[in-house]
Formats: structure tokens, C-alpha cells, sequence
């Protein structure tokens, strides 16, 4: 019960500092650790590239309008839900901008041949919430590595990525690193575990 009160005081900490506009290392490490993340799932709706760039323009702007009066009631919904719901809408409405040109060109298809709206991606049929999660998930990884860069010694992260990403045998990894085969192990060892403890900290505050 202790750690999960301590999950929703973190959570709302961090929502009540994005409340102040003015809060800009807030809203920097915000914008940095989860644009990517809309980004991502823009993307994989089937959105381009300047389209999905929109969304994520809009979704922050969006969401720093509604801050100052967002009440956060985790027996409702969580932060996380609320700005999928608001990601969602954004890539809709880039869908329905589309339309009215769509239209237009399909005016122009022989009528044996499939119009170009009938070629658009129905925003409805795309599985938001799966993207989601999946993005979701990488993204929190990315955030949670890209923090712990600034921690823990450059070489260990390297001798880290070797063995585990890279997967080189651990011998391997000693001689190319000159350290011990324990050092290698240690390594793996620590740095999973700040990994876990620094996802599990992200998670707090954003779920």
C-alpha cells in the first residue's frame, strides 16, 4: 500500500509541475521524453512525416492548455490514457484533412479503379491502443537509458551493450574492454538493475 501511494504521489508531483507554464525544465524533459513517443505512434497509424510532426505539435500544445485545470484522479483514468485520447484525436483529424483532397483526386480515377479515398487509412480500423503500448514501451526503454547516461560511466554502459545488446561472449567483452570477466559480470548485473529501477521510476510518474 506504501509503494502505491508513493506511485500516485509521484505521478501527481509531476503533473502539477507541468500545471505552471512557466516550469520550463518540466516541460523540456516532457516534451523531450515523449515526442518521440507521438511521434511514433502518428506514424505507424499511417500519417507522414510532416503529418505526424503536427500531431505532435498539436497534442503539446493541446495538452499544455488543458494542464492549468487537469485534475488527476487515478480512479478514473490514468495520465497516460488521457493523453493517448488526446494523441488519438489529433491523428484523426489529420485523417479528415485529408479528405476533401482525397476527394477531389478520386474525381479523376477511371471508374473501374480504386478512388484515392478509398486508399486512405481508416483512422478508425488502426489499433491505437496496441501502437500505444508497443511505442509505449520502447519509448520508456529509450527515456530511461538516455538518463542513465548522464550517471554511469561511459565504459561500463559500453561494456553493458557489448554483452547483453551485442551479445559477445563475456571473455570477449573483458579482453576488449581490459577488465576482469566479474567486472563484466557486475556490470550486467548493475546496470540491469538501474535500468529496471529507472523504468519503474518513469512509470510512476507518467502511468
Amino acid at each position: 500500500m506504501k509503494q502505491e501511494n508513493h506511485a500516485v504521489s509521484t505521478r501527481a508531483s509531476l503533473i502539477h509541475r507541468l500545471k505552471d507554464w512557466n516550469d520550463e525544465s518540466s516541460w523540456r524533459d516532457f516534451f523531450n521524453t515523449y515526442w518521440k513517443l507521438i511521434y511514433g505512434v502518428a506514424r505507424k497509424a499511417g500519417l507522414t512525416d510532416a503529418e505526424a510532426q503536427d500531431v505532435v505539435q498539436e497534442t503539446l500544445i493541446s495538452v499544455a492548455k488543458h494542464m492549468p485545470a487537469f485534475k488527476y484522479d487515478p480512479t478514473i483514468g490514468s495520465f497516460r490514457a488521457w493523453l493517448l485520447n488526446m494523441t488519438r484525436w489529433r491523428i484523426t483529424n489529420q485523417f479528415r484533412k485529408r479528405q476533401p483532397a482525397a476527394e477531389h483526386r478520386s474525381e479523376g480515377a477511371s471508374s473501374s479503379g480504386t478512388g484515392t479515398v478509398d486508399a486512405l487509412p481508416d483512422p478508425v480500423s488502426v489499433d491505437l491502443d496496441a501502437i500505444w503500448q508497443a511505442e509505449w514501451e520502447t519509448n520508456l526503454m529509450t527515456a530511461a537509458m538516455n538518463n542513465l547516461r548522464r550517471r554511469i560511466e561511459p565504459q561500463r554502459l559500453q561494456i553493458f551493450d557489448f554483452y547483453v545488446n551485442k551479445e559477445w561472449p563475456p571473455e570477449k567483452v573483458a579482453e576488449r574492454f581490459k577488465v576482469s570477466l566479474d567486472l563484466v559480470y557486475q556490470v550486467k548485473h548493475r546496470v540491469t538493475e538501474a535500468i529496471r529501477d529507472e523504468v519503474s521510476r518513469l512509470e510512476r510518474e507518467m502511468t
